[in-house]
């Protein structure tokens, strides 16, 4: 681990220089947790695409993977899991069909209704991109403690809920 201070504790040092009377520190909290956001949205991406994915087929299709056999849902349900709006859930939706991953039929009883469902070569694909994604998503908090990583999960709750998001 590099001993050199990053660039958010700069950042906070030149505010305590230039306004000693200000409290800058929140910006450590939120300049890390953003740097780190962005830098783990750059390896899910690159993960998902040694596979053909993009993040938003992968989130589709891993939502159908979790709700259980027959592995299908409602558009609307896979937005609520996903946390997109229906229009972003139709076109990644259309993405997954156009690959062969999922399909897209009408819902029991009510032709306007319509069901997506993992396709056994969408079922094989998540399978093996779960997988993948499961192992770097370990290695990815390989530096903490076990301890240290249920702390961090805690607080990030705690703190996601005090913000009601």
């Amino acid at each position: 681990m590099n001993a050199e201070p990053d660039l958010v504790s700069r950042v906070i040092a030149q505010w305590e220089g230039l306004r000693p009377d200000v409290d800058a520190s929140p910006i450590g909290i939120i300049g890390r947790v953003h740097s780190i956001a962005d830098w783990l949205t750059e390896q899910r991406v690159a993960l998902y695409a040694r596979y053909g994915l993009g993040a938003g087929e992968f989130d589709v299709m891993v939502a159908l993977l979790r709700s259980g056999p027959p592995y299908e849902m409602s558009p609307s349900a896979i937005a609520d899991w996903t946390l997109v709006s229906s229009g972003a859930v139709t076109k990644r939706v259309d993405r997954c069909v156009e690959q062969g991953w999922v399909t897209r039929r009408s819902g029991p009883g009510d032709g306007r209704s319509r069901v997506v469902s993992l396709t056994p070569a969408g079922k094989e694909l998540i399978d093996v991109v779960w997988g993948a994604s499961l192992s770097r998503v370990h290695e990815l908090v390989g530096g903490l403690t076990v301890e240290e990583r249920d702390t961090l999960a805690s607080l990030l709750d705690k703190w996601g809920r005090s913000l009601e998001i």
